[in-house]
């Protein structure tokens, strides 16, 4: 049973990736799966909108532990973020420039139509926010402005894929990913300058 639900759910982001939420039918997703009507509603008696639901926590859960991996196994902070946005520039050239996550395209069709998921998508974009300023904060930025930066990088995540999809070029990511890291380099020069009560 857990695997049909697992299918279900790889079947569902990945049509969400390939055409968005409001393109995606029920239908499309059951067929894609390989599972009988009856067992998406079981397992989503809510049918579409708790599916889009579970696939946009899951799939952000993923992509959060991803960044942690990545930022784990990196040599320094800078170059996480740099390790992180070449990754998904990788991604991007890898697979002919489809969306790589269907999180920010269902964010921005149902941002004003449907709370339920703007909300879901919101939830997700906070976790990947908070998850990259504790990273930053242990390596000795400020929370306020660790924090900025995380969002900074969120923002510049999601703009990146949108711009280098419609360019076809992972230019536009490889680019936001080396500001990301000049803007995370000058904020660990300027902690360290504060603790050593140094000018920074």
């Amino acid at each position: 049973m857990t695997e049909t639900r697992n299918r279900i759910l790889t079947a569902t982001a990945e049509l969400f990736r390939l055409q968005g939420y409001n393109g995606t039918s029920l239908k499309q997703v059951t067929t894609a799966a390989a599972a009988p009507t009856g067992s998406l509603y079981h397992f989503f008696p809510g049918g579409k909108e708790q599916l889009a639901e579970t696939v946009i926590v899951t799939s952000g859960e993923a992509y959060r532990e991803l960044f942690e991996m990545v930022y784990a196994s990196a040599t320094s902070p800078a170059a996480a973020i740099t390790d992180f946005f070449n990754g998904a520039a990788e991604v991007l050239e890898e697979s002919d420039y489809l969306d790589p996550c269907p999180i920010g395209s269902v964010a921005l069709e149902v941002a004003s139509t449907n709370d339920r998921l703007r909300r879901a998508t919101h939830d997700v974009f906070a976790s990947w926010v908070d998850t990259a300023a504790t990273r930053l904060e242990a390596d000795g930025i400020p929370r306020a402005h660790a924090e900025e930066l995380a969002v900074a990088l969120v923002a510049a995540v999601e703009g990146g894929f949108m711009l280098s999809r419609a360019a076809r070029s992972a230019e536009p990511m490889r680019t936001t990913g080396q500001l990301i890291r000049r803007l995370v380099e000058i904020a660990l020069r300027t902690a360290t300058a504060a603790r050593a009560g140094l000018p920074d």
